[in-house]
């Protein structure tokens, strides 16, 4: 998820995420962040959730909550920066997060399987 070292070319029409992202308009509204629950909520623009733990971002787990705090939209919600903290993180990352987690799920529930087309 973090984007700072590494820069995304021109995105890619049959990227399903790519699609819901520059066609689709999916964008992040604003974040709920908790230190003391290791919690970060990423709120989208269509009321959807996407739960992550600070902990799981190195620049971010040692930071305040003041500091965590200090977050800014950029490119109109495909991103999040928090300048203090030198750290980006992309909303293509975390739906690739959240799409591999939900792979995982589905692969450990008993008699299912996951469909790759």
């Amino acid at each position: 998820m973090n984007t700072s070292n590494k820069k995304r070319g021109a995105p890619s029409l049959k990227d399903p995420i790519d699609i819901l992202i520059f066609e689709k308009g999916l964008r992040i509204k604003t974040l709920f962040i908790e230190k003391e629950l290791d919690l970060f909520l990423v709120i989208l623009n269509n009321g959807n959730l996407i739960k992550s733990r600070i902990s799981v971002f190195d620049k971010l787990k040692n930071a305040s909550q003041e500091d965590l705090l200090l977050w800014e939209l950029r490119n109109e919600g495909a991103g999040i920066r928090w300048i203090s903290l030198d750290e980006d993180l992309s909303l293509y990352g975390f739906l690739m997060e959240a799409t591999s987690n939900a792979a995982v799920d589905q692969l450990l529930k008993k008699n299912s399987f996951v469909v790759i087309s």
